[in-house]
């Protein structure tokens, strides 16, 4: 048996639920199962995977190593990097402080970094001229603030990055967004959706509108009303042990994992964050429940509404790296699907996502009323993306729509085994 499977078997329930979608267990248990032969084969070093409701959790397997090198188990308290899944949090946090009237949606970036007055942008021939618009709180959750990604690419804004250096330098980010507003945008503002930096300068707006470094304002607005303690910038030495560590990496293999236990002074909001699994359910838990989670109230039903709807439409055209891909639009932090068909991956329209670099993984589907979370390490893109598209596929495979649809209607409640579907 796999190191950490024995453990995990013992955590694989189905709670009854009311209103609760139904899932075949044993068709469940064949993705577990596949996660354990990955393990097995050295093709992961481990993985956590969960699938949720509004009343709590419905399936779960963890397999595998938290160290595969120290043959150390993992177990189901592991600390994730989560990557450009901390984009989602910080975008919820943006829009807690838009209840709050901290901030608008429809204000200028300059507003809370002056320098984002003066933005100069590129022309075809690549001149710089200054900009004609101004990027918005909206823009900058949407990704059309026009601003380049410095890991992506090869045009002469990603090639002013990589000159300045600010990407090498342990910057805060009231520093790193300063350097940001220096460099040519990649496109005028509100013209393209192009995947960037913008979730970094959102961090720095959030620190200006909330008084607080980006830890902090993410801690009043989310983290300490739903009690998610494991999520931070920074891992206390004290629990170093239970940080999930990939297979061993080539040199030059992206994401170089980082030591998240080391003290840095960069919070960024693009992908800086380390989470558990635990914690990451409790936040997919309450924007599923439609803002609210064990009586605390994080956003009105309307703004994850809001959030979760598409922000691009036909004027808003599409760069050509589009990680959301086709069939979905883009809302205020994560990717909208927007048709049945067109992506490769199984769906319910109106479900939506992100992901990480370091490959975990998520989605939620308000229509069938579940969620799925992945959480593994992993260096390679095309692992990354298997690992996404199987997972859907076996989950769906595993979901009684029908019944599932009685559910929500309060007709019945989750049947266990083989007779949980008919498919």
């Amino acid at each position: 048996m796999v190191p950490g499977d024995a453990a995990a078997a013992a955590m694989r329930y189905i709670v009854a639920m009311p209103n609760a979608p139904v899932f075949s267990l044993p068709r469940l248990d064949r993705l577990g199962d596949r996660l354990v032969a990955d393990v097995a084969s050295g093709a992961i070093a481990g993985a956590d995977l969960l699938v949720g409701g509004t009343g709590g959790d419905i399936w779960r397997r963890t397999v595998g190593f938290r160290d595969s090198v120290a043959g150390i188990a993992l177990e189901p308290d592991a600390l994730w990097r989560i990557y450009s899944m901390t984009k989602v949090v910080v975008s919820v946090a943006t829009m807690v402080l838009a209840e709050h009237g901290a901030l608008r949606l429809d204000q200028r970036v300059a507003d809370f970094i002056p320098a984002f007055g003066r933005l100069g942008v590129l022309d075809p021939e690549g001149r710089v001229a200054p900009a004609q618009t101004a990027p918005t709180v909206q823009d900058l959750l949407r990704h059309t603030a026009g601003i380049a990604y410095g890991y992506l690419g090869d045009g002469p804004a990603r090639r002013a990055y990589e000159i300045d250096g600010l990407l090498a330098e342990d910057l805060d980010n009231e520093a790193f967004a300063a350097r940001i507003a220096r460099l040519p945008l990649e496109h005028a503002p509100g013209t393209v959706w192009h995947y960037s930096h913008a979730t970094d300068v959102l961090g720095r707006v959030l620190e200006v509108a909330g008084g607080a470094d980006l830890q902090g304002v993410l801690g009043a607005t989310l983290l300490e009303p739903l009690g998610l303690a494991d999520t931070r910038f920074r891992v206390p030495a004290a629990l170093a042990a239970r940080v999930a560590q990939p297979l061993p990496q080539a040199p030059g293999q992206r994401p170089a994992f980082h030591d998240p236990t080391e003290p840095r002074r960069s919070q960024r909001g693009n992908g800086g964050l380390v989470s558990s699994t635990a914690d990451y359910t409790r936040f997919l838990r309450m924007l599923l429940a439609g803002g609210a989670l064990d009586g605390v109230r994080i956003l009105a039903p309307a703004s994850v509404r809001l959030m979760t709807s598409d922000h691009l439409g036909t004027a808003i055209a599409k760069g050509a790296y589009y990680p959301p891909g086709p069939g979905y639009g883009f809302g205020l932090g994560v990717a909208v699907r927007l048709a049945a068909g067109e992506a490769p991956v199984l769906c319910s329209v109106g479900d939506w996502f992100w992901s990480g670099v370091g490959g975990t993984y998520f989605w939620v589907d308000p229509t069938a009323g579940f969620f799925a979370l992945l959480m593994m390490q992993t260096s390679a893109a095309t692992q990354r993306q298997h690992y996404r598209t199987l997972t859907r596929a076996m989950v769906y495979a595993a979901l009684d729509v029908a019944r599932g649809e009685g559910c929500r209607h309060g007709v019945s409640a989750l049947i266990f085994g083989e007779t949980a579907t008919s498919l």
